[in-house]
């Protein structure tokens, strides 16, 4: 539960969220209602993939999107705010092996994509049991599953169209490719990561027997060496151009040539070519139409070319060529180095570049048109779009959107057997399977019957960059499709911003020649205490169910909220603390209010002529200029700064100082008074509980319903209108006349704190000095107030210097107190 000192009487926080989530169910406050003629709000929510638990990553994220979602319908959006789960594709197959200590390569496909259903099924139940337990406001009639048959045909719907335009196309050339994954991957796919290695330095026979160095970090690629590459403009190594050098160990003969793509300034300023090490072995392969010569197999070991040292494991080869060439005296150098590497984001194993067939997706022609798609959407933050610029920029690689492995979705593919020409399924067949289902057609370049089935299946982001498709039914229902295509909102993460949201905007350009959504909002990372990332490694994972049962899930959602959007946020249990002293205080205040309305009527008091006191005109100014300024940090995703202002307000200025002035009217005015009294109490109380209720809908829930004083609620504050500003009561006089007061009032509390005095104790005598005149018109008509409020026989008011011991508010404040 909560910690002992935060306890809070007569609240389980627990049952109350539950209560509440299933009270929303029941009432479907939070369903899409496609007939509506509301306006349309309708949000791309990124399905979490099917990998295991919910992580403090997807509260951060799913929260601040949320937070929106609820402002939106507050506003009276007809919210469209589907749910999804991303259950296909190679992170779900691992998942599965792991958790099955299984391997998906030594079972029939169809044995194991029926673990993987059967398993994932239960994933998605836990993970969307997480994600209720949140208070998300999602419609979840509207949950869809990135391989459910739906999906399956609106993914090949996507490929048949994209072929037909042609921007599809499969070739056998070299490629980015994973030997623990047994795939090829996409350069979306990779990250960098520091590794240690050696920089060795290696000895090359020249045919004069003169040598020759060439520095590396991968001498189990000599097997692989096909040419020598040197700078034009590098005068040391001219005279070598045209010559031939022997491979050490490997005793192969090769060329000597001349690229400006070698850097002179790394290492030797000589440079072996190797089929492939790296992508300019690729480049120069190409350009100068070398040798092929691949040596490692698709499983990572190497392959009969690299002769004894056939079967070996990448690294283990690495080790014993090293020792190899050391014994031979083939070395004359060797370095420890830091450098970075490409690694499968999936299982971080070093990319290897492989000579296999895949399917491509054109797009470098492109890029400038992506870029202009880009600047189309609103983002937020606003710098997040240089990091979708840099990478449109720094693209080298067509997509590559075919994947050897088993659970995901196939393509709609044939080949015939006899003359080799592609089969394309037909579009009213969607979703077909074709190592089940056969074409309906003979091949129309020869006629024959014969097909072989594409055994490989489609990248899981070829699908996931759909999600603006599949959630407007594309190809399945184009009414639905036509009246919320494009969508208003992306909220994601930055870590997906090259991989999900660069593949949507393409996407969706291919397609339709438009931007996915109008809006784009990118969420940071939920770090540690000490500010580095989770991870299992480090043993400093925080999982969002232990939060929610060691606060609440209001608790957590505070939290998610109180760090500006894009930025990555700490792990910080004073968050959590603060959260729930601010929950107590809302609660606590729910009672207030309900004590001293028990008898009245919120509708009936609304109708009454009022007789505002100064107060009651300061706090209505202050609550409609909060009001005024939610707004505009909402509509700009400023969420932090609104719950923030909302917060101050509601403590410092409601709590601390207006109940406290009010309650002499409530308990002891004249019935005029009260009623005003209790009127601008319930109207403020209720305005600050629906401010709040898109950070914390279950506690303004449950003060809602139990505001005695309302006889008309709606089903749920959830519902509500957002409220609006009144512009006629923003007063700055009210305002001035509020904060000088308020900073008197505190400075008098503060001062009987360090006497020790009771802030009921009665002071003799204040005095107020004023540095300056005119400041005297805002504190004469609350001469009263701060007397009732602080408990002062007399209170004064002189302008001029102060006399005396004095108390120094600021520059032209000051106090004189006699006890």
């Amino acid at each position: 539960m909560f910690p002992c000192d935060i306890i809070m009487a007569q609240l389980d926080l627990h049952t109350v969220e539950k209560k509440w989530q299933k009270h929303w169910d029941l009432e479907k406050t939070n369903a899409f209602i496609r007939e509506s003629n509301k306006p349309l709000f309708c949000i791309d929510v990124p399905p979490p993939t099917v990998s295991g638990r919910m992580h403090l990553g997807h509260a951060l994220g799913y929260t601040q999107a949320d937070v929106i979602a609820r402002y939106k319908k507050m506003q009276g959006f007809n919210l469209f705010y589907p749910f999804g789960f991303d259950d296909n594709g190679l992170a779900t197959e691992r998942f599965v092996e792991k958790e099955l200590n299984i391997r998906g390569n030594t079972l029939q496909r169809s044995e194991f994509t029926k673990l993987c259903l059967e398993h994932t099924k239960k994933a998605e139940e836990e993970l969307m049991h997480d994600f209720k337990a949140l208070g998300l406001a999602a419609d979840w009639s509207l949950v869809y599953r990135t391989i459910s048959e739906e999906v399956r045909e609106i993914a090949q719907h996507s490929f048949l169209d994209i072929y037909t335009k042609g921007r599809a196309y499969r070739k056998e050339s070299p490629h980015m490719f994973c030997t623990t994954c047994n795939t090829a991957v996409a350069q979306a796919e990779l990250e960098d990561s520091e590794k240690e290695s050696y920089f060795i330095d290696l000895l090359f026979e020249l045919e004069n027997k003169e040598k020759i160095t060439i520095s590396t970090t991968r001498p189990e690629m000599l097997a692989a060496c096909i040419s020598i590459f040197v700078h034009p403009d590098d005068k040391r190594y001219l005279g070598l151009v045209g010559k031939k050098a022997k491979v050490p160990i490997f005793n192969n003969w090769v060329a000597i040539r001349k690229d400006a793509r070698v850097n002179p300034e790394k290492g030797t300023g000589i440079v072996m070519c190797c089929t492939f090490g790296d992508q300019t072995d690729m480049e120069w392969y190409k350009a100068h139409n070398l040798e092929l010569k691949i040596i490692i197999n698709e499983n990572g070991t190497l392959n009969e070319k690299a002769g004894t040292y056939k079967g070996m494991k990448i690294k283990e080869a690495r080790e014993r060529i090293t020792a190899e060439l050391e014994k031979l005296g083939l070395t004359s150098g060797k370095k420890k180095i830091v450098h970075a590497v490409n690694v499968h984001e999936r299982c971080k194993t070093d990319i290897e570049f492989l000579v296999t067939k895949q399917w491509f997706i054109k797009y470098l022609d492109l890029k400038q048109e992506f870029l202009n798609q880009a600047k189309q959407i609103n983002w937020n933050p606003k710098h997040m779009i240089s990091r979708l610029e840099n990478w449109i920029s720094g693209l080298q690689w067509d997509w590559c959107i075919s994947r050897q492995r088993f659970f995901g979705v196939p393509f709609p593919v044939w080949y015939c057997k006899k003359c080799g020409a592609i089969k394309l399924a037909d579009e009213k067949d969607l979703p077909v399977d074709p190592l089940k289902d056969t074409p309906k057609e003979v091949c129309e370049k020869c006629g024959s019957k014969e097909f072989e089935p594409e055994k490989d299946v489609l990248d899981t982001w070829f699908t996931s960059s759909l999600t603006p498709q599949i959630n407007a039914k594309w190809k399945i229902d184009e009414k639905l499709f036509e009246k919320i295509y494009p969508l208003d909102l992306r909220p994601q993460g930055h870590d997906i911003i090259t991989l999900w949201a660069f593949n949507t905007i393409v996407k969706s350009y291919l397609h339709h020649k438009s931007i996915p959504w109008k809006n784009m909002m990118v969420n940071g990372w939920a770090l540690d205490a000490k500010g580095r990332k989770m991870s299992k490694s480090l043993g400093n994972v925080v999982k969002p169910r232990e939060v929610i049962e060691k606060y609440s899930a209001d608790a957590l959602r505070y939290w998610a909220c109180s760090v500006v959007l894009g930025e990555d946020v700490p792990y910080n249990e004073k968050e959590f603390v603060a959260a729930i002293r601010l929950i107590n205080k809302i609660y606590n205040s729910s009672k207030f209010v309900n004590l001293v309305t028990e008898n009245a009527s919120y509708e009936k008091l609304t109708e009454k002529k009022k007789k505002y006191a100064s107060e009651d005109l300061w706090i209505l100014s202050r609550l409609n200029s909060v009001i005024k300024s939610s707004t505009e940090n909402m509509e700009n995703y400023n969420f932090s700064r609104a719950l923030a202002e909302t917060r101050d307000f509601f403590w410092l200025e409601f709590c601390d100082m207006y109940i406290e002035e009010v309650k002499d009217r409530i308990y002891s005015g004249t019935e005029e008074e009260k009623q005003t009294a209790q009127f601008v109490l319930i109207e403020t109380f209720l305005t600050v509980l629906k401010l709040f209720t898109p950070f914390m809908p279950h506690i303004t829930e449950e003060c809602y319903q139990s505001l005695n004083a309302l006889n008309k609620k709606s089903r749920s504050i959830t519902i509500e209108k957002y409220p609006k500003t009144d512009s006629s009561l923003i007063n700055e006089f009210y305002e001035k006349m509020g904060e000088l007061k308020m900073e008197i009032i505190s400075s008098i509390r503060k001062y009987k704190n360090s006497k020790g005095m009771a802030l009921n104790k009665e002071l003799k005598k204040v005095i107020i000095y004023l540095e300056d005149g005119k400041l005297k018109e805002y504190l004469e008509p609350v001469k009263g107030t701060i007397s009732k409020t602080c408990k002062i026989q007399s209170l004064e008011i002189e302008v001029g210097k102060a006399k005396g011991a004095i108390i120094e508010i600021n520059k032209q404040i000051a106090l004189l107190i006699e006890e």
